[in-house]
């Protein structure tokens, strides 16, 4: 007897999550969901969203308003929340008659210049049938931040492709930082710090999108220059494939000063390649990197915000071979125990089963 076909589910995503000019974590989660989803055999129909998010024109918006409504009555649908979340006129109205589930990467108040999307945002989420969430820190800060039922928000972290041993460059001074140049990725923190640690070798490698916001990307070429930086800083823009491994196979090091970050998939893919981190300590990092102070911890935590916190840890991490030994060898054991995309696609598939089992 053939074994019954699993129902189809819809995904909802931002138009050109495969766009080799403008990667992002949640763009990659996207798109290895839906590849692992369907590897293990459940279909998946993407529904890919043209537009600004979450910001659309009005042919952005009427687009999705088309799409929705096209899908018929108890669709299951989990939808990509920088779509959802922006245009609550659009989707509340189809959370009645669709099963839909929103994944929530980043609550839109958290991006700075985007409070004025927090209402919306809590009216989608209140909608939906079940919230995901990327991280245990991250559901609870919706929970909290929204006012949600705990029993409908999920917690399903990205998982890491296996990757290769990084080589290094000579085992402490290429630091590189992977992040989509904006305010909330700190770089200006992180020049900062680097301009504080005199004459000690280093090289760092500030690898990400350029154009998402480019006033900020202006200030801080200046910045870097204004720092005598030029040269030891490079902005060579978004790293991709190969050029994005090649990246982390020379890299002694990674460091993120971001000022919020429900997970931060670089830092697994950093210890996928046992580099050791440096990361501020907020939101999901923590838990990310595998925080234990009574144990091997693969980087160092510092406060964010603070340039002379981080060029503090930076200086330990250039200046004490011993330290980096110890940093090194947690990471490579923090390696063998990364989930992979497997235990995504089967925890994300538990909660769409869990919603459309809800639905009968």
């Amino acid at each position: 007897m053939t074994p019954p076909t699993a129902p189809e589910t819809c995904v909802v995503v931002p138009g050109g999550i495969d766009d080799g000019d403008a990667p992002s974590g949640g763009n990659r989660y996207d798109r290895r969901l839906c590849d692992e989803l369907a590897a293990s055999g459940r279909p998946v129909r993407e529904l890919a969203a043209p537009g600004a998010w979450p910001r659309p024109d009005p042919a952005a918006r009427d687009g999705l308003a088309r799409t929705l409504a096209a899908l018929p009555d108890g669709a299951v649908v989990l939808m990509d929340g920088l779509v959802a979340c922006g245009v609550p006129d659009v989707v509340v109205p189809e959370a009645g008659r669709l099963r839909l589930a929103v994944l929530v990467h980043l609550p839109l108040a958290d991006e700075p210049g985007q409070d004025d999307l927090n209402a919306g945002e809590r009216d989608v989420l209140g909608a939906a049938g079940a919230v995901v969430a990327t991280s245990p820190w991250a559901k609870d800060h919706l929970v909290a931040h929204h006012g949600l039922d705990p029993s409908r928000v999920h917690a399903v972290p990205p998982g890491t492709d296996p990757a290769p041993l990084a080589s290094g460059t000579d085992g402490a001074s290429r630091l590189l930082c992977v992040a989509s140049v904006t305010p909330r990725k700190g770089h200006d923190v992180l020049v900062e710090a680097l301009s504080r640690l005199g004459h000690l070798p280093w090289h760092c490698e500030c690898a990400g999108p350029l154009g998402r916001d480019p006033e900020h990307a202006a200030r801080l070429r200046r910045l870097i220059g204004a720092r005598r930086l030029t040269g030891r800083v490079d902005l060579p823009g978004p790293l991709t494939g190969k050029r994005l491994d090649d990246a982390y196979a020379a890299a002694d090091l990674l460091v993120l000063a971001s000022r919020a970050e429900t997970f931060g998939m670089v830092v697994t893919e950093a210890l996928a390649r046992g580099v050791p981190v440096v990361a501020t300590s907020v939101d999901g990092v923590p838990g990310t990197l595998g925080w234990d102070p009574t144990g091997a911890v693969p980087g160092l935590l510092v406060p964010p915000d603070d340039p002379g916190a981080l060029a503090a840890a930076l200086r330990r991490w250039l200046a004490e071979p011993d330290l980096r030994g110890r940093l090194r060898a947690a990471a490579r054991l923090r390696r063998g125990m990364l989930p992979g995309w497997d235990d995504t696609a089967r925890r994300m598939a538990a909660v769409l089963s869990r919603l459309r089992r809800e639905a009968r």
